[in-house]
């Protein structure tokens, strides 16, 4: 068995028997590199109360190479644009293969608690977070509302 392959198993066991609180991980058919995430938004944020979709797929050299995670459920946010991509360091330039699943899953629920508008991906909803923060709450409840309720 392949060293990756080995760490995939242990890592997806790990969850399953000690799951996160607030994310949900699903594989994905038999695919075991493909899994359906819910992160519930986390509690006195615009977000609490929804149930966010999103895509995790690990690529055949991970750990070497960090996951792809998109989210499928459209939201309000500085750091995620409207295709679902994310700004996180560490999905991209800050990766290390030290880093886990549970990990970078629990800083993704991080950043819904404590968007960072000076690090934007969606430059109209930064602009719109740091001018008035207040409507930019109101519009990602909307959103919440109308898009993470299930």
């Amino acid at each position: 068995m392949e060293l990756n392959t080995r760490r995939i198993i242990t890592e997806t066991t790990r969850l399953a028997k000690e799951p996160i609180e607030g994310i949900t991980v699903t594989p994905r058919g038999d695919n075991f590199r493909h899994f359906d995430v819910i992160i519930e938004g986390p509690p006195q944020t615009p977000y609490e109360g929804g149930r966010f979709r999103l895509e995790l797929f690990l690529p055949e050299n991970y750990p070497l190479s960090p996951m792809k995670i998109l989210f499928s459920t459209p939201i309000y946010h500085p750091n995620i644009n409207r295709l679902g991509k994310i700004c996180l360091d560490i999905l991209d330039s800050k990766w290390t293969p030290a880093l886990r699943i549970s990990s970078v899953l629990l800083s993704i629920q991080q950043l819904l608690s404590s968007p960072n508008p000076d690090d934007p991906l969606d430059n109209t909803v930064a602009q719109h977070w740091r001018e008035n923060l207040e409507d930019a709450h109101k519009t990602a409840r909307e959103w919440t509302n109308k898009h993470a309720q299930e």
